[in-house]
């Protein structure tokens, strides 16, 4: 069985479309069994074996069995990278790319890899089939950050923007688009210091990606974040932090996709504001993401929107400890 399926909703070309998600179970990240992110658990739904090439399209033929009428856009994760033969083989994945042109649905499929495996040789095996069935191929790539310094001391990471770069612009070569991953308040940052990181990192990848989303840092089991939590030397991101990234980034890159799916929000352990406004804006940000349309954050106020701009304006000088919770 596959770690997760899911229905829902994504931007696509100007329209909201119906999409499928899946997370293959395999081996799981070479990176994370050879170093691993200081804020990624999802080692923990890795395979404790390789699972067999029949298993992993069974997991498929679950995943289509799920698929709702009229669904256009396929993401596949693997909590790993898709595109790296040892979790999925090239057999295995030419396999899937028949089975999901077959659907007759199907017009785009979005795999989440790391950027070392993007290539054209890779890229040109799933083109000469999608192509058959008139479909598009995306690549997800979690950058994380645009500062080489903050990906490798913060997030150790394992690769630079320089190599997002050239996978992006492999990928552009080939018809692929590029979809880029940022993570809102890694660890060892201030509130202050993540926002400014994020505004950055959008500009810098946004001649890469035609798509970026927010990911926004929650509490992984067995992490390193999960580690400075419970130390409480590191505090999720306020969902204020996030509104306004993506405010100032949307009014400045109008053409440009920007979404954010706030998992875990209003939790102790996930991105919150004070409880009482968690579960609006949260839900705002997903509309946006939906529409794309900058008014669906425009409308939201509480009376903790003001300790966070205190936390944002002071928190530097606090010398590391928390000005709220």
């Amino acid at each position: 069985m596959p770690v997760a399926v899911w229905t829902g909703r994504d931007p696509q070309e100007g329209m909201a479309v119906d999409s499928l998600t899946v997370i293959f179970r395999t081996i799981g990240c070479y990176w994370s069994r050879k170093s691993g992110c200081t804020m990624c658990g999802y080692f923990n739904d890795a395979a404790d074996e390789p699972p067999s090439e029949d298993n992993l399209l069974s997991q498929l033929d679950h995943a289509l069995e799920k698929m709702v009428t009229g669904t256009s856009l396929l993401k596949i994760f693997t909590s790993g990278s898709f595109l790296d033969e040892r979790e999925v083989s090239k057999e295995v994945r030419n396999a899937m790319m028949e089975r999901i042109g077959k659907t007759g649905s199907i017009k785009k499929v979005m795999a989440e890899t790391r950027p070392e495996f993007v290539n054209e040789k890779i890229l040109g095996t799933i083109l000469d089939i999608l192509e058959k069935y008139d479909i598009k191929f995306e690549v997800a790539i979690g950058l994380e950050t645009s500062s080489d310094t903050i990906r490798k001391d913060c997030i150790n990471k394992g690769f630079t923007f320089n190599d997002f770069t050239r996978a992006s612009e492999i990928a552009s070569k080939m018809g692929v688009s590029t979809k880029a991953y940022l993570l809102q308040k890694p660890p060892f940052l201030s509130e202050k210091t993540a926002i400014e990181d994020a505004l950055a990192s959008i500009s810098d990848a946004a001649p890469y990606a035609t798509t970026i989303s927010l990911n926004l840092t929650n509490i992984q089991k067995g992490t390193l974040v999960e580690e400075l939590y419970d130390r409480r030397d590191y505090r999720p991101p306020w969902l204020w932090s996030v509104v306004f990234v993506l405010r100032t980034a949307k009014e400045k890159f109008p053409g440009l996709t920007l979404v954010s799916d706030p998992v875990a929000a209003g939790t102790k352990r996930g991105p919150h504001n004070c409880r009482e406004c968690d579960r609006d804006v949260a839900q705002a940000l997903r509309d946006f993401s939906i529409t794309q349309d900058i008014e669906a954050l425009s409308w939201l106020d509480c009376e903790c929107y003001s300790l966070w701009e205190k936390v944002v304006e002071l928190e530097d000088y606090a010398f590391g400890s928390f000005l709220a919770k």
